[in-house]
């Protein structure tokens, strides 16, 4: 069975059959990529003074018509799209959640450090995540494994909080990229040593790479507390914290 052939069925399947629906995605997104690049200085504004392109509204139709006509009844949450009160948890069926294009700012600003985000679920239960880069020619899905890199690195959201300046006050190394994709790639893999952002991201920029970050025994909070794999409800902002687990490497020093 072939990525484009694949239906799943009303019980949840394996992790095989998962990840081939994500590796579905990758080939469509790279399909799709010369008209993703063409209208990726179509700007507008939000209400809330953020950028979107005419990319993130494209990129959102065709994946969630793509997943439609492959996952039965399944629930959708995308970012350009989601209403609030519209897509609860169902207690069965499948739930997805996308960020066609996390990182807009960099994306409509010519920066390669961009990302999609998506996960899937089943019943309340976590099925597969996937961070995607594009451009940058980089992903990790569910099922992934990575050799880890060893950093002294602490990257932090773009926006600004007081947390950030003071933590950027005390730490030896530090990065805003302004992508949660790129950064929970990197605190996953080890190329950052935590990742902060204390002033909150929704669901959809957080959920996959929180899995991911689980998946490799990283140490992570959510609103202040010990995060154990919960579904994070879209529409809802949430505050993280990780820490890449892995041993120091030396004269690595403190990430607090």
């Amino acid at each position: 069975m072939t990525s484009k052939d694949l239906t799943l069925g009303a019980a949840p399947p394996d992790l095989a059959t998962v990840r081939d629906l994500m590796h579905g995605l990758i080939d469509l997104i790279a399909a799709n990529m010369p008209r993703i690049q063409e209208t990726r200085y179509d700007i507008t504004i939000k209400p809330d003074g953020s950028p979107v392109t005419a990319s993130d509204v494209f990129l959102e139709h065709l994946i969630r018509d793509h997943l439609a006509a492959r996952i039965p009844g399944v629930t959708f949450a995308g970012e350009e799209t989601f209403e609030a009160g519209t897509t609860p948890l169902e207690s069965d069926g499948y739930y997805a959640i996308l960020d066609p294009i996390d990182g807009t700012e960099n994306f409509c600003s010519g920066l390669k450090e961009w990302g999609v985000s998506f996960t899937l679920w089943h019943g309340g239960k976590h099925l597969g995540s996937l961070l995607l880069m594009p451009e940058l020619g980089e992903h990790l899905m569910t099922g992934d494994s990575i050799v880890p890199v060893q950093s002294r690195i602490r990257g932090f959201s773009s926006s600004m909080h007081p947390e950030i300046l003071s933590g950027m006050e005390s730490t030896q190394e530090s990065r805003l990229m302004g992508c949660a994709v790129y950064n929970l790639y990197n605190v996953v893999r080890g190329a950052f040593a935590r990742f902060t952002n204390p002033r909150g991201a929704y669901s959809w920029d957080l959920l996959p790479g929180l899995m991911l970050a689980m998946e490799h025994n990283c140490e992570i909070e959510v609103e202040g507390k010990p995060y154990a794999g919960e579904f994070l409800e879209p529409g809802k902002k949430y505050r993280v914290d990780i820490r890449h687990r892995y041993d120091l490497h030396p004269g690595q020093g403190s990430v607090d």
